[in-house]
């Protein structure tokens, strides 16, 4: 049986409210967390990263004898503590030096892991260029085919999104737009280039998978500022300015996540009835939306008998004369029905 918890005061309501489930999900917090040796290229990187992703960050000064691939209990104790969904753990050891550890929660439980290690990195305070202001939403780029078909790389490029996704936002103004996260890779090895050559890491024995590890291209993760000049057109012409941080990473360490959570965590809330009807739901026959946002339909009418449709009265064209004529054939016309024709149109003629 679950233990349910309720409120002793209003406070204490509205704060278990706000980490319940929502449809539009707030901004992520993220836990940066030192092991118990981390080294100063990793403290260092840490803190640019946190720079990065303020107000959304939280600190922990103090060393913690965490290892998050081997027990995740104090993790998941941190996350439903600080209500937070992601951990950026640093450790440096003598088989992994300056290593960290992205790691990404649903539900207070670990969902997946990735590490990396840092080999070179240049801070913000080596470009002396402008810099953007702290809380903005940045632009992500990943240039590289891998990011959409090697299985290391997708959930690489799924962790930063995370990372460094701000707040879900309906419409971009360009004046906001202030710095882009590039994310690239090195030359790819001929290996790679194939689609039979992508598949997961561990498929194969150890010593395939300590192979193929280092035959991963690094990645090269570069910020820049932006700034729009004047172009003579509606479109602004688009310059990039070093910000900084500069860092080299190599794939290390990871862990897929489980079938079922993953299942759970992808799944989205059913959507209202306006939504649907706007064309963002399942599509439903006849509808469809077009370029101005405009739902237009399409109805299906079934053969109508005209012999029922009613139009106006008159006598000429009710009971055999009607029939005569629906069938198309003069012929079946009785004399008697001419002859009180012919007798009408005299007496009409004279002035009877």
């Amino acid at each position: 049986m679950l233990r349910t918890v309720k409120p002793k005061n209003a406070r204490s309501k509205r704060a278990m409210q706000a980490r319940e489930p929502k449809e539009v999900e707030d901004p992520r917090t993220a836990i940066f967390v030192k092991g118990t040796h981390t080294g100063e290229k990793v403290t260092a990187v840490m803190k640019e990263l946190m720079a990065l992703k303020r107000p959304n960050a939280i600190s922990f000064a103090k060393k913690n004898p965490v290892r998050p691939f081997e027990d995740a209990s104090s993790l998941e104790f941190w996350a439903q503590k600080n209500d937070a969904s992601l951990f950026v753990v640093g450790q440096s050891t003598k088989k992994r030096p300056d290593g960290m550890a992205f790691v990404r929660m649903y539900d207070n439980r670990v969902l997946d892991m990735c590490e990396v290690g840092v080999e070179n990195w240049a801070s913000m305070a080596e470009f002396k260029t402008p810099k953007s202001t702290p809380g903005n939403k940045p632009l992500m780029h990943f240039a590289s085919e891998l990011f959409d078909t090697h299985p290391r790389f997708i959930q690489l490029k799924s962790m930063l999104m995370d990372v460094f996704n701000g707040e879900a936002i309906d419409s971009i103004c360009l004046a906001g737009l202030e710095h882009v996260i590039s994310v690239s890779l090195a030359p790819t090895p001929a290996s790679l280039n194939s689609a039979g050559a992508a598949d997961a890491l561990g498929a194969g024995t150890s010593s395939d998978a300590a192979s193929e590890l280092k035959n991963l291209p690094k990645v090269h993760v570069r910020v820049y500022t932006i700034r729009m000049l004047a172009s003579g057109t509606r479109i602004p012409r688009v310059e990039l300015t070093p910000m900084g941080p500069s860092l080299d990473l190599v794939l290390r360490r990871h862990t897929d996540a489980d079938g079922e959570l993953w299942k759970q965590a992808m799944r989205r809330p059913k959507l209202r009835k306006q939504e649907v009807e706007k064309g963002l739901g399942k599509k439903r026959k006849n509808l469809e939306v077009d370029e101005m946002g405009d739902l237009r339909g399409r109805i299906h009418v079934a053969k109508q008998d005209l012999g029922k449709l009613q139009t106006r009265k008159m006598k000429g064209l009710k009971g055999a004369r009607m029939e005569a004529m629906a069938a198309g054939d003069d012929s079946d016309m009785s004399m008697d029905d001419e002859q009180e024709g012919a007798s009408r149109r005299r007496k009409r003629s004279r002035g009877d």
